[in-house]
């Protein structure tokens, strides 16, 4: 029963991380502590195992698709696993309750965030890139900088902001390591909500990006023990046919009820490590 808790729970967080450009932590995570019992450090380090199984399964679909941004994530990806190396120190000295607590934390900054951008106008959306442009005329009187977001940029929108996007990488970074999210939580409204990347994109890139952050983390984690290989082998399993199915069908999801699924998976998941926070559950 509980390899069959395991590999459905697997296959839920893949199916929902795939979608989202999350890598599935946002599910594993309290699917290990909340339903398993596990503490919450192994649960990450299990986690962060499953993030890189999520990657490489969608990956390949969405570049067969040319729907991620492949030099935007390169880019950003290089900062991304500097703050996961960083994160991965870090989190062997800060207790459970206290990483229950961020985890928490981050959860509900960014579903606010993305609510609040879900409920703009459709008008407002679409020139989202175009205000990027605008506010950042610093790009037009370099030639060089130009040119350089030109190549970042792909069919119908123009990255910009470049350099909180680079801030968000590594912090999506940090994040990835000490709660094994993959960093994609960070990533996907950074890039959407920054940089002004479209959300379907953004969550194609960022499944790009979050195998190679997990793998700069999970090597640590690995050195100190911090993986569980009973418990990872079934949850990555369930995690890899979930993240196949979701690469294939993201394009026939609406981009609205995607952003909505998310904001609501994120409330309840964070409540329910709030409480654990404040050690009002096991």
């Amino acid at each position: 029963m509980e390899v069959l808790f395991l590999l459905a729970g697997g296959a839920a967080a893949g199916l929902f991380g795939s979608l989202l450009g999350l890598g599935g932590g946002i599910l594993i995570v309290p699917l290990l502590t909340l339903g398993a019992g596990l503490p919450i450090r192994e649960a990450v380090g299990v986690s962060l195992v499953c993030v890189i199984v999520t990657s490489g399964a969608a990956a390949g679909v969405y570049l067969e698709r040319h729907t991620a941004n492949l030099r935007l994530g390169m880019l950003l990806e290089l900062f991304t696993a500097t703050g996961a190396l960083v994160g991965g120190l870090v989190a062997f000295l800060l207790p459970d309750r206290v990483l229950a607590g961020l985890f928490a934390l981050l959860l509900g900054y960014v579903a606010f965030t993305m609510l609040k951008a879900a409920r703009k106008p459709a008008t407002v959306a679409a020139t989202t890139p175009v205000a990027s442009q605008q506010s950042a005329p610093e790009a037009d009187t370099a030639t060089g900088r130009e040119a350089a977001i030109r190549r970042l940029s792909g069919p119908g929108y123009r990255v910009g902001r470049i350099r909180f996007g680079i801030l968000g990488s590594v912090l999506a970074g940090v994040v990835s390591a000490l709660l094994g999210i993959g960093g994609g939580i960070v990533k996907v409204p950074v890039m959407n909500l920054v940089m002004g990347v479209p959300l379907r994109v953004a969550t194609a890139t960022s499944n790009l990006m979050i195998g190679v952050t997990a793998t700069a983390s999970a090597v640590i984690y690995l050195l100190r023990g911090g993986i569980n290989a009973y418990v990872a082998g079934p949850t990555a399993i369930g995690v890899f046919v979930g993240a196949t199915v979701g690469s294939r069908i993201a394009g026939r999801v609406n981009v609205r009820v995607l952003r909505f699924l998310f904001v609501a998976v994120q409330v309840y998941v964070a409540f329910q490590m709030v409480l654990r926070a404040l050690g009002l559950t096991s």
